[in-house]
């Protein structure tokens, strides 16, 4: 329930019914972190380099802001908390680069401020999940837009204020972080904000 409200949230709701089944709350949220954590590593290794930018078009995004609207504000948060230390300790779950291997020093680099951001992203499509906007497709988009917004802007002002091993400035880092990823990202909003609805009509969640 979220405190203020009075109201169950989805994810606290679907959370549990899961808990009713199982009678393991804190394994079920434990497994559901992984297994987010997870599938953005997987997202992540779909990527498609592009010769005129240093920053690759991924599917990991998506991932990051499906997780926390299905699993609310915290715990999708600790999904890309976990995801980003599997990284900076080494594993290989960033997207491929030609200039920097995996590890600690990938989030120094030009996709730095994307991936710094998944935390915050998450947070705040599963915030506003938490309040219901996971479960119309109109209301989905803007929780998936507000995300993204988060992403681009930590990703751009990265890109063009710290980004090593040279920064780019404002407009280079918006020819080669954002213009590039415009019609990818609407597209993937579009399609990705009509899951949980989807789901949630399926499950009997309103």
């Amino acid at each position: 329930m979220n405190a203020g409200t009075g109201r169950t949230s989805t994810s606290d709701t679907l959370l549990t019914t899961w808990t009713q089944a199982t009678d393991l709350s804190a394994a079920t949220r434990v497994a559901a972190v992984f297994l987010i954590a997870a599938a953005t590593a997987a997202g992540a290794q779909i990527s498609v380099p592009l010769g005129f930018t240093p920053v690759p078009l991924v599917m990991g995004d998506m991932v990051v802001l499906l997780g926390g609207a299905a699993l609310g504000s915290r715990l999708g948060l600790a999904a890309q908390v976990l995801y980003l230390a599997a990284g900076i300790a080494g594993l290989p779950v960033f997207a491929a680069s030609a200039t920097l291997p995996q590890g600690p020093l990938r989030l120094l680099g030009p996709t730095g401020g994307y991936l710094m951001a998944y935390p915050l992203a998450a947070f705040l499509t599963g915030y506003l999940a938490e309040r219901g906007f996971d479960r119309r497709y109109v209301t989905s988009v803007l929780a998936m837009a507000a995300g993204y917004v988060v992403i681009f802007t930590f990703g751009v002002s990265w890109l063009a204020l710290f980004s090593w091993p040279a920064a780019l400035g404002f407009d280079a880092a918006l020819r080669a972080g954002l213009y590039p990823f415009l019609l990818g990202g609407v597209c993937k909003l579009l399609v990705g904000a009509g899951v949980l609805p989807s789901v949630w009509k399926l499950v009997g969640i309103r």
